[in-house]
């Protein structure tokens, strides 16, 4: 992977679409997910949702990525009630720069694989890439990760 950490880029963020800049300070779970409004996806976002009392408790914010655009980030939040920044990597520069763009080839068409990535102060401590996208992250195990911090 790149040593470039930070990013920019359109995300819903704080109840609406905005320009929002990941600088990399603290502790970050970087939830890379290939589609707003699939099964597996859903699942891994509402568990994050689920789960974002515990992340408080440890100091670690959750961002999701995906290559969605921002308006369809925001009606997925809204609709599961997602209280974290969905990023919009459309450009896929962010799925690029953390190595997890991924092609489908018989749609020609470009996503994210499922990735999980803590960012400590500027450094990525923990990855998980799932190369089957029917599978979830091992939260205990990234959890489990974030109290050894």
């Amino acid at each position: 992977m790149t040593e470039k950490i930070g990013f920019e880029s359109a995300a819903y963020h704080n109840e609406e679409t905005q320009r929002y800049s990941f600088e990399g300070e603290g502790t970050t779970v970087l939830a890379f997910f290939p589609g707003a409004f699939t099964g597996v996806c859903t699942d891994e976002m509402c568990e994050f949702r689920d789960s974002m009392e515990e992340f408080k408790e440890l100091n670690t914010d959750v961002i999701g990525i995906s290559v969605d655009t921002p308006f369809a980030l925001k009606e997925f939040a809204e609709k599961h009630d997602l209280d974290f920044t969905l990023v919009s990597d459309t450009s896929k520069e962010i799925s690029s720069q953390y190595e997890v763009k991924t092609e489908m080839p018989d749609l020609e068409y470009e996503i994210c694989t499922r990735a999980v990535f803590v960012v400590n102060n500027g450094e990525v401590v923990y990855r998980e890439v799932l190369e089957d996208p029917s599978n979830l992250p091992d939260f205990e195990k990234l959890k489990d990760e974030l109290r050894s911090i």
